[in-house]
């Protein structure tokens, strides 16, 4: 499978975050792809700029995991390096407050945990 560059993925994803946010806004269908996918807020560590994107995740009582797809081509989770940093998540129909970190391993697979405010 061909890799795709930062620009071509960053064409791709605009769209396409937009769509997928509004699924998840949609009465209709939020419910169904709320189950698989979050909307997670988060401010950037360099411009200061609030951003939200779709992201797929697993979730265990407060701890809420999400796997990071072809990590090399995306920025975002990097703002989550070291000891991380607060972001909201749009989960079951409210904004939950959490702390994430982020983490890369031998192999470079990123995974970025987040422990959701009580």
């Amino acid at each position: 499978m061909p890799s795709l560059s930062r620009a071509s993925l960053v064409r791709f994803a605009v769209p396409f975050n937009k769509r997928m946010s509004a699924l998840i806004a949609s009465p209709r269908w939020g419910r169904f792809v709320g189950r698989k996918i979050v909307l997670l807020t988060y401010t950037g560590r360099r411009s200061g700029r609030t951003f939200t994107i779709p992201v797929g995740f697993v979730r265990d009582g407060d701890r809420i995991t999400i796997g990071v797809r072809m990590p090399e081509a995306k920025t975002w989770w990097r703002n989550f390096l070291g000891a991380g940093a607060p972001l909201s998540l749009h989960l079951d129909g409210t904004d939950r407050a959490g702390h994430a970190t982020s983490h890369r391993d031998d192999r470079g697979r990123v995974t970025v945990s987040v422990l959701l405010d009580r």
